[in-house]
């Protein structure tokens, strides 16, 4: 046979071949390319673990609040960085001169508000007693000596 013969039928192979292989590339593209349906149910059971959030409201009763208790509720938000001009927990300058108007003066500061603070700190629930035990709390990590109330 001639080496021309060869040639020709080699070409007739590849331009059958050629088209067939494309072709079946493309199915091989195309059933691929199925996804497959996402079970909604079985996702959200998956990810609920780490997605869930649950809050829990936990409310002391009026009256049961230890000074410390209200400090960290209601009185740290501007006391811990002494925030619009409050003296900050602990700093025993900003608070001698509040000190040395004593107990009494500083629990009618907080019953009625100063400055920028709103009355009783802005804990409306507040009893008396309790403002008294957040003032011996506070007053008492900057240097002063006042006992605080007892809970009941």
């Amino acid at each position: 046979m001639s080496n021309s013969r060869l040639k020709g039928a080699a070409g007739r192979h590849t331009r059958f071949a050629t088209p067939v292989a494309c072709v079946l590339a493309a199915l091989v593209v195309v059933a691929c390319g199925k996804s497959n349906e996402v079970d909604l149910e079985r996702t959200a059971s998956l990810i609920q673990p780490v997605a869930r959030l649950e809050l829990k409201m936990v409310k002391e009763e009026p009256g049961k609040r230890t000074g410390e208790q209200i400090y960290k509720n209601v009185c740290t938000s501007c006391h811990a960085a002494g925030v619009l001009g409050a003296p900050a927990t602990g700093d025993a300058a900003a608070w001698a001169p509040r000190l040395a108007q004593g107990f009494e003066a500083l629990v009618a500061s907080v019953t009625n508000g100063k400055n920028a603070m709103p009355a009783k700190g802005g804990g409306t629930d507040l009893t008396d007693t309790e403002i008294q035990r957040a003032v011996a709390y506070l007053t008492n990590t900057a240097g002063g000596n006042f006992t605080e109330p007892p809970v009941e």
